[in-house]
């Protein structure tokens, strides 16, 4: 979905001006969490602006009541009411508990709500998913993809409008998987397997990061992302198939060493038991250089630049 039909969608709504207005604001935030490309994107950028106008709801009361008060009682206005001994206001009490409780009630609502709907372990559909596998290292990231027998690193490409379930793990510290016009982020935790599942709806490009600090190479942990027809993903997979190297434990020991801005590449073919190996932790970690070779310790020092 693009900013204009996002916009669009917005106007059409019939929640009122405030909506309206906020709507329009938020939703000029192209390429992030407020320009959704799927379902759960959506679910989620749904969430995060009904929950700022709920809130906003009680903030600019607040604050025009802030301003009221000020010049309603400034020292000039002698003919304001002056109660030097005045101590309680049942009306007063009630108002400033009831607000505050009401808005609880009601975030706490639409986030249970939307809790469920957007649970990472539900499926998307009852169409087949596309099984994609994901493991986070220092500082790049890997996708197999088992029912293709290929994989990539720092490049995910699905296909349009078809669900994508993700297994997680970490082959390091804990991190997080988020792409975010995508939807919702997830721990990838080193001897877990954690499950998502997102779904592009129109062929694009967008970006997916590593949203957990891991170390000096953080910052540069990010990879493409690229939802294409299923025709054309179905010709992508053959194309990987036709050359480059295997990924079996050998290619994965050199992988799995510390490097930082790791160009996108892929692999022609993939030891079935790599993934499982991984997660259950069969393959060491990576323990990284020793500390005394690097000033901060043991992990090589970040460009600090965005691929």
């Amino acid at each position: 979905m693009t900013v204009q039909d996002s916009r669009r969608a917005l106007f059409q709504m019939d929640r009122g001006p405030l909506l309206i207005g906020v709507g329009v604001v938020l939703s000029s935030c192209s390429g992030g969490v407020l320009d959704p490309i799927g379902p759960v994107g959506r679910g989620n950028a749904t969430i995060f602006i009904n929950a700022t106008i709920i809130m906003l709801a009680i903030v600019i009361p607040t604050i025009l009541l802030a301003f009221w008060m000020a010049w309603r009682y400034r020292a000039s206005n002698t003919k304001a009411e002056y109660l030097p001994y005045w101590s309680y206001s049942g009306r007063i009490e009630a108002v400033v508990w009831s607000i505050p409780i009401l808005t609880i009630v009601f975030i706490g609502g639409l986030i249970w709500i939307g809790s469920y709907r957007l649970d990472p372990f539900r499926p998307l559909s009852k169409t087949s998913p596309l099984e994609v596998q994901v493991v986070s290292l220092d500082w790049k990231w890997l996708f197999i993809y088992p029912q293709q027998g290929v994989a990539t690193v720092n490049q995910l490409v699905v296909p349009a409008g078809r669900p994508v379930h993700f297994s997680i793990t970490s082959a390091s510290v804990f991190n997080v998987f988020f792409v975010p016009r995508m939807g919702s982020m997830v721990y990838a935790m080193p001897g877990m397997i954690s499950q998502l599942h997102l779904q592009a709806d129109q062929p694009g490009q967008t970006w997916g990061t590593s949203a957990h600090f891991s170390g000096d190479g953080f910052p540069d942990m990010n990879f493409r992302v690229r939802s294409i027809r299923s025709a054309d993903f179905a010709a992508w997979a053959a194309g990987v198939r036709s050359g480059g190297l295997m990924l079996d434990r050998a290619a994965y020991g050199e992988l799995m060493k510390p490097s930082q801005r790791v160009a996108p590449m892929t692999y022609r073919a993939v030891d079935t038991r790599l993934f499982h190996a991984v997660a259950m932790q069969h393959i060491p970690p990576q323990p990284g250089p020793a500390p005394h070779t690097s000033p901060s310790g043991g992990r090589p020092k970040s460009t600090g630049e965005k691929s």
